[in-house]
Order: structure tokens, then C-alpha cells, then sequence
């Protein structure tokens, strides 16, 4: 088993001195090739075969994720329709550690033609394809990290980390920002969290447990039990929002005042000036702002200072906005 251990230590350093390697190489050739995808007019097109094409897939999926446009092109599948799909407009990176493979070359007559740019990923700076782009990013290693020197472990490694440093320089230059990121991520948690906002969870209309300064508190109480949010906001014959009354209140109030609570209108036990939240503001505020005040329920105000709507801590938790 130490054996094992030993070889797996083996390879994580092989792959990290690689990346390390990587950085000597980040020059004006990456600039220029980062430069070209900017200042394209169309997509980037990524092809690449065998595990080169496993980690064009990633890469393409990178970029079309951090705004910029971009797919992955089977080289094969190019020669027998797909290239259809490639315009004057667009940028290909192409991906060969050898730099020599058939399926790739093959495809090169016709960008050309189309003087279409290339930006050819290899660990062959000398090969057929460096030649022929207009752009050579090096991703040679000095090894793979695999017993017998050549199953592609080290270089599909560097060739990953060169695209994820290609997608982050795009965005800077195209000022990507992370509400961007949640905008084509709408399914996933980034997304929730950047896209919810408190209109789209709150309960408004019959759905808020309302009650009046001189209603008894054994009406507030079976109001509160009645719509089950834990609490019951006061709020004036205009639907002016004057303070709320939470279930912990009337534990408290029962602790205090014992069967007398019922009797005693909303407005003696109230908290006044309750904490309020924006419909506009995004779900994850409210829910901060609930732990923050290790509260249950923020009331939500019109323009006007009227009651609109209440959201409640489990409604952000049910929609996965952690």
C-alpha cells in the first residue's frame, strides 16, 4: 500500500512541477493569442482528439460559461460536414501535444482558406501544426506522470490549466463579472443565490398574518398559527407597517404575563420599527440579514411604507440559496 501511496505522491508532483514549468512560459504569444480571441467578431472553436479533444470539451465549456462564445468541433466529424459550422469570424484553438495529428492537419487548408486564425495548444513547438497558426502556446512537459513516460497524465494536465489561464485573462479584458457568470448558470447554486431576489419568494396578500395595534393577543396568536410564518405583522388602518409580533414573543409574553397575555392588545407587546427588506434585493441579503440578526423573518415595505409582502428564512432555504 505504500507503494501506492508513494506513486500517487509521485504524480501529483509531476503534474505540479509541470504547471509550475507553465508559468516561464505565459509571454507575448499569450498575449497576442488572448488578444486575437478578444478582438474576434465571432466564436471560438476548439478541436482536439483521443484526450486533447476530452480537454477541448472542458475548455470550450469554460468559455462559453465566463462570456465568451465558444464550442467544442470534433475534427473528424469536421471533415464530413462540421466545418460548416466555422466562419471567417471565428478563432480555433487546436489541440495536439504532438502537433502532427492527421485529424487536425487535415482540417488546416480549409481555415486557411477562410483565413480563419489558429491558436494551436501543443507540446511540439516545431511541429507541423505550430507552423502552420498563427499563434503557439507551448504546453510541452518534461514528462508524464504515468510508470512508462508516455499515457497523456502531465500534458492533458498543462493543457487544461493553459485554457482555464486563457478564460480568466478574457475575463478581465471583457469585464466579466459574477452576476454574469450566475446569468448562464441559472440552474445551478451561483445562480439561485445571484438571481433570486426577494419578490420572487415572498408572501404577499391573504398569505401575511396581519393584526392591528387594539387587536387582543389571542387574535394575533391564532392569527400566527393560522398562516404558520412565525409571526404577525402590526400595521396601522392605512397598512403602515408598525411592528411585529413573533412566536418567541409570545413564549416570552406567556412566561411573564401567563394566561393574561391573551388579553393584552398587539401594540403592548410589539417590537417596534421591525427589520425591513427591499423587494428588489437579492434573496441571499435577506437570508445574511436574518443570521445576522438571528431572526426568522424580514417584512417587506412598498414605496409608500405600506405593507407588500414578508419573506421568511425557509423560503430562501427551500430554494437552495445557502
Amino acid at each position: 500500500m505504500e507503494n501506492l501511496i508513494d506513486a500517487a505522491k509521485k504524480v501529483l508532483t509531476i503534474e505540479a512541477l509541470s504547471i509550475q514549468e507553465l508559468k516561464d512560459r505565459i509571454n507575448e504569444d499569450f498575449i497576442r493569442a488572448v488578444e486575437i480571441i478578444h478582438n474576434s467578431k465571432g466564436r471560438v472553436v476548439i478541436t482536439g482528439i483521443g484526450k486533447s479533444g476530452l480537454v477541448g470539451r472542458k475548455i470550450a465549456a469554460t468559455l462559453a460559461s465566463t462570456g465568451t462564445p465558444s464550442f467544442f468541433m470534433h475534427p473528424a466529424e469536421a471533415s464530413h460536414g462540421d466545418l460548416g459550422m466555422v466562419t471567417e469570424d471565428d478563432v480555433v484553438i487546436a489541440i495536439s501535444n504532438s502537433g502532427e495529428t492527421d485529424e487536425i492537419l487535415r482540417l488546416i487548408p480549409y481555415l486557411k482558406y477562410f483565413n480563419v486564425k489558429i491558436i494551436a495548444l501543443t507540446g511540439n513547438p516545431q511541429s507541423t501544426l505550430a507552423k502552420q497558426a498563427d499563434v503557439v502556446l507551448d504546453v510541452s512537459v518534461k514528462e508524464e506522470a504515468c510508470p512508462f513516460g508516455f499515457i497523456p497524465t502531465a500534458s492533458t494536465t498543462v493543457t487544461m490549466a493553459m485554457g482555464d489561464a486563457i478564460a480568466v485573462a478574457l475575463i478581465m479584458l471583457n469585464g466579466f463579472k459574477k452576476e454574469d457568470f450566475a446569468v448562464f448558470h441559472p440552474g445551478g447554486s451561483l445562480g439561485r443565490r445571484m438571481l433570486t431576489k426577494v419578490k420572487d419568494l415572498m408572501h404577499t396578500g391573504e398569505e401575511v398574518p396581519v393584526a392591528y395595534p387594539d387587536t387582543l393577543m389571542l387574535d394575533a396568536v391564532l392569527e400566527i398559527s393560522s398562516k404558520r410564518l412565525g409571526v404577525v405583522v402590526i400595521v396601522d388602518e392605512n397598512k403602515r407597517i408598525l411592528g411585529i409580533i413573533t412566536d418567541g414573543d409570545v413564549r416570552r409574553g406567556v412566561q411573564r404575563w401567563g394566561k393574561e397575555l391573551f388579553e393584552l392588545k398587539a401594540s403592548q407587546i410589539m417590537t417596534k420599527n421591525p427589520k425591513t427588506i427591499n423587494e428588489e434585493e437579492l434573496a441571499a441579503v435577506a437570508l445574511s440579514t436574518m443570521q445576522k440578526y438571528s431572526i426568522t423573518s424580514l417584512v417587506v415595505p412598498a414605496n409608500d411604507g405600506t405593507l407588500k409582502g414578508l419573506i421568511h428564512i425557509h423560503d430562501i432555504l427551500k430554494k437552495g440559496i445557502f
